[in-house]
């Protein structure tokens, strides 16, 4: 069985929340989550290791090696089986609401009786939760946002797990598909699953009926089924009328509408199938999109752009700008390490980002302060750059590693490492991390503050946001790219699936402004190096050209940009 080490740490992780809200011994919930950690950072797989070797690991004695051991062989533990059998069905959800932790999971159960979701919004709603002593409005408050971006959450999927189910879906038709909606648009979180094929349908509706959980509808037009809980859209096409379909079935509907008003004005009607002539009735069909945006007098418009945000228009009045490519990336602008929480060593990191094609990586671990693991202090990371120069001299890569920092931006702007520490990296990207309750006001300054320090070059995931998990810190966003145009600063959009932020609308205001973005992965882990791409699609829903993001300068030009 072939189990991950950041599987096994989740185990654990579970083992000890689920402890700690059922009251049991601290020590005993302080050993899981140290394993946990212990697990998640290490460098090998626990995968193969003898019970010796994992009894030598920091944090992990006899007991705990056993039931790692037991995690690899089975994929879970007694010990977990039987804390979820000891537990209400619905109390382990409250855990992974924002804000809402194994101790405030333990006092709502047994101090209201809350046992799921539903309850704690009730409880929220009727005001007992302030009844609770060291609880107030303030924190119900705050539960009631948790419990409606859950909510929002669940009806739709992160990219990576819609690209999965789409990969699913699309090896099983026996013929070309396409995806299309949200998903080929390049959208932060996808709700359905569209697809396009030009399969026949008497082939493809009995395989996808044997993959499914259950079939919706199923014709000779369309079939519509249910995957994982996750609805799945399936169009029949032929080669003829493809351009049409996909269109249509890409969107977004305020696309589509505007398209169909363009349409009107020449006297045609746009739907699924073609352009219809209005006087003679005669309809005209497309192998192409772009045939179809000849045919209305327009420029084609990328996918990621089709959202009725002034592309129509500017299609209309000539060639849209041209929106930067995966292969015009130099590097990768965030990446963690073993030395602070990543599990990769520096010479794997130089390794991977060769095979990337990569020309540098910026080594961005973060610094020590509040609520960070295993972060750098001033003499950590003067003995890390000074690894970095030897794997550089070393390793044989052709990419470089640059030495740089995530430093963290304390909750009243200072940075957690000093001037004479952030001036001897290479780069230096700022973020918050903490402090995520600060009203608007304070926290745009806090924000602010740390741009206009002398050595801070990035921005690091701008508004703090976990899709699903955190919403968005507050913060007033036309200050700080205000700011970041000021100072020379970038601004960063972080490629990792479950942030990707910043937000287009974002995105386009500060290169409107000129300011410059920088993509990074904030990758942990060797395969989240790909995630890339996602940063990428995000900056061309955003209109970003290559010149807008510092990542497809060359080296040389990069470090001038910094100095």
């Amino acid at each position: 069985m072939d189990v991950t080490n950041r599987a096994v740490a989740e185990v654990l992780a579970e083992i000890s929340d689920l402890l700690e809200v059922h009251g049991e011994n601290p020590f005993k919930v302080r050993a899981y989550a140290r394993a946990a950690e212990t697990v998640r950072h290490l460098s090998r797989p626990v995968e193969g290791m003898g019970k010796d070797e994992l009894e030598a690991l920091p944090g992990i004695g006899k007991a705990i090696a056993g039931k790692v051991a037991e995690i690899v062989a089975t994929g879970t533990c007694q010990e977990l089986v039987h804390l979820r059998e000891a537990t209400p069905p619905g109390l382990p959800a409250l855990l992974d609401l924002q804000g809402v932790g194994p101790k405030t999971v333990r006092r709502l159960w047994k101090e209201l009786g809350v046992i799921g979701t539903d309850d704690l919004e009730a409880a929220a709603r009727t005001h007992q939760i302030r009844t609770l002593k060291g609880f107030g409005k303030k924190k119900e408050e705050e539960i009631l946002r948790a419990i409606g971006a859950a909510k929002n959450a669940s009806t739709r999927m992160r990219v990576t797990e819609a690209e999965r189910l789409a990969e699913m879906v699309l090896s099983a038709i026996p013929g070309k598909a396409w995806v299309a909606r949200s998903l080929r648009r390049g959208r932060s979180t996808i709700g359905d699953i569209d697809i396009v094929t030009l399969a026949p349908a008497a082939e493809t509706v009995p395989v996808l009926t044997g993959i499914a959980d259950e079939v919706i509808d199923a014709g000779e037009k369309k079939i519509s089924v249910k995957i994982d809980q996750k609805r799945v859209d399936v169009r029949f096409s032929t080669s003829r009328d493809l351009g049409a379909m996909l269109l249509y079935l890409t969107g977004s509907k305020a696309f589509n509408i505007r398209l169909r008003e363009v349409a009107r004005t020449l006297g045609m009607r746009l739907n699924e199938y073609g352009l219809t002539d209005q006087t003679t009735g005669e309809l005209m069909i497309f192998r192409t999109e772009d045939e179809i945006f000849t045919a209305l007098g327009m420029s084609p418009v990328p996918p990621e752009l089709r959202e009725d945000h002034g592309e129509v228009d500017l299609a209309l009045a000539g060639p849209l700008p041209s929106l930067v490519e995966a292969h015009e990336i130099r590097g990768d602008l965030h990446l963690h390490s073993e030395w602070s929480d990543g599990s990769m060593s520096l010479d794997k990191i130089a390794l991977a980002g060769g095979s990337m094609g990569y020309e540098y990586i910026l080594v961005s671990d973060h610094s020590a302060s509040l609520g960070i693991a295993h972060g750098l202090d001033a003499d950590r990371l003067a003995r890390q750059h000074q690894a970095i120069k030897e794997v550089n001299r070393t390793s044989g890569s052709e990419c470089t590693l640059l030495a740089g920092i995530e430093v963290d931006i304390l909750a009243d702007g200072r940075l957690a490492l000093p001037d004479r520490v952030l001036q001897d990296c290479d780069l230096v990207i700022a973020s918050v991390h903490s402090g995520f309750s600060q009203d608007k006001d304070v926290m745009t300054r806090r924000v602010i503050t740390a741009i206009e320090k002398e050595h801070v070059d990035i921005i690091g995931h701008p508004t703090g946001r976990i899709l699903g998990r955190r919403p968005p810190i507050a913060l007033d966003m036309e200050r700080v790219i205000d700011a970041a145009a000021e100072n020379g600063t970038a601004l960063e959009i972080n490629a990792s699936p479950s942030r990707l932020d910043l937000d287009d609308i974002y995105i386009k205001q500060a290169q409107e402004r000129d300011v410059k973005l920088a993509i990074g992965t904030d990758a942990h882990a060797p395969y989240e190096l790909t995630h890339i791409r996602h940063g990428v699609t995000l900056a061309r829903r955003g209109w970003c050209g290559a010149s807008a993001i510092v990542n497809t300068w060359s080296l040389v030009d990069l470090m001038e940009w910094c100095r």
